[in-house]
């Protein structure tokens, strides 16, 4: 065995008896890790990739394994089957047979030509009260339909696409390379596996036209900034008769004038003045749910106080359970000061003590310790 490249059982990371479905299930987990699309700028993962899928490629094989298990790398090496292993750059054979498996996106197309619509995005703005309330939108997009001249075959009137020549309707076509037979998308058909020798003139033989559509999308309650709503099948018409793509509505929430969203709870800021703050009062706020609720405010509230009311923010979505609003106050200092108020407030000053503002008395009493203490080493 040739000591230059890994054995194919180390490279599977699999015994050497092990089955096809364990093979494949080996092949599923590597191809997985490995995939460059999801190493990207990672050199390595690509070569990788393609050490896991040369060795699947001769182990799902029962003449390749046979040979393999037989001679080793020599088998594909000049003198044993002439010609390598036919790993391409495309390295596309024994990954095309699992791709669903991994992605989900094997068969956009299929015999027939059949090819499933693309997905649609809708970008959709909506308030701060809608998401709150929940809401049915209309919305009018333009969308591929299927063409009602020729029923999405993509033929005109009375005709009818024909079986392809080359592949036979197979949509793939096989070529022998000494020991090995190589698969690839038909170059006639382009892998439809039908030519259309008189396309119809409405779609010109795609089989789907162009129309807007209107459609209502039920926004529920408790939605959040980001939230996707999926719409089956409301995507473009597939191609000749093929399955419809989906519509995805992407949802963003305008910025409120008031509330600001955390999650399930809402924040809001209600300047009050410093008398308010001293002395104590209530004012009263907007909820969400368009009332509004009172906030009793202690005396000697300070600045960046919060107050929570309990089950006055939104709705969790798809749950019974509703968030918080919290009020937070903010003691505005007076502006524009008359004679007479600057007066008194200087009057209140010479009156105050270190009782009135507790921890203003005790932070310049630690900044005149702290500069005695330095000027006493």
């Amino acid at each position: 065995m040739s000591t230059t490249k890994r054995c194919y059982y180390e490279t599977l990371e699999v015994e050497r008896n092990a089955d096809e479905s364990g093979l494949k299930a080996a092949f599923r987990k590597l191809a997985m890790k490995w995939h460059p699309d999801k190493n990207p700028g990672d050199a390595s993962s690509e070569v990788r990739f393609k050490e896991i899928n040369e060795a699947y490629e001769v182990l799902k094989d029962g003449d390749k394994r046979a040979a393999y298990d037989r001679f080793g790398h020599a088998a594909f090496e000049q003198g044993h089957g002439g010609g390598g292993p036919g790993f391409g750059a495309g390295f596309a054979s024994s990954f095309s047979d699992i791709f669903e498996d991994l992605f989900g996106m094997a068969g956009q197309r299929g015999r027939g030509g059949r090819e499933r619509g693309q997905d649609l995005r809708y970008n959709m703005e909506i308030t701060l009260e809608e998401a709150f309330l929940g809401k049915t939108a209309q919305i009018e997009i333009p969308v591929s339909v299927t063409c009602e001249a020729c029923s999405g075959i993509g033929a005109k009137a009375g005709t009818k696409p024909k079986t392809c020549s080359t592949c036979g309707g197979a949509g793939r076509v096989r070529q022998a390379q000494g020991f090995f037979t190589l698969e690839r998308t038909c170059p006639g058909c382009q892998g439809r596996g039908q030519m259309i020798e008189d396309p119809c003139p409405s779609c010109t033989g795609l089989g789907r036209v162009t129309r807007d559509r209107n459609l209502s999308v039920n926004i529920p309650q408790g939605v959040e900034d980001g939230t996707r709503i999926r719409l089956a099948g409301e995507g473009e018409a597939g191609v000749r008769g093929g399955p419809p793509g989906d519509l995805y509505i992407f949802l963003s929430l305008a910025t409120h004038e008031f509330f600001q969203r955390d999650g399930a709870d809402l924040h809001c800021r209600v300047p009050i003045s410093m008398v308010a703050a001293a002395l104590g009062g209530e004012f009263e706020v907007p909820t969400i749910d368009k009332g509004k609720t009172k906030v009793k405010v202690p005396s000697g509230t300070q600045s960046g106080r919060r107050f929570r009311i309990a089950s006055k923010g939104m709705p969790v979505l798809r749950s019974r359970q509703t968030g918080d609003m919290y009020v937070q106050v903010v003691v505005e200092t007076p502006q524009n000061l008359t004679k007479k108020q600057q007066e008194l407030l200087a009057e209140f000053e010479k009156l105050s003590s270190g009782s009135t503002q507790p921890e203003a008395a005790g932070f310049f009493t630690k900044v005149k310790d702290f500069f005695g203490n330095r000027a006493n080493p």
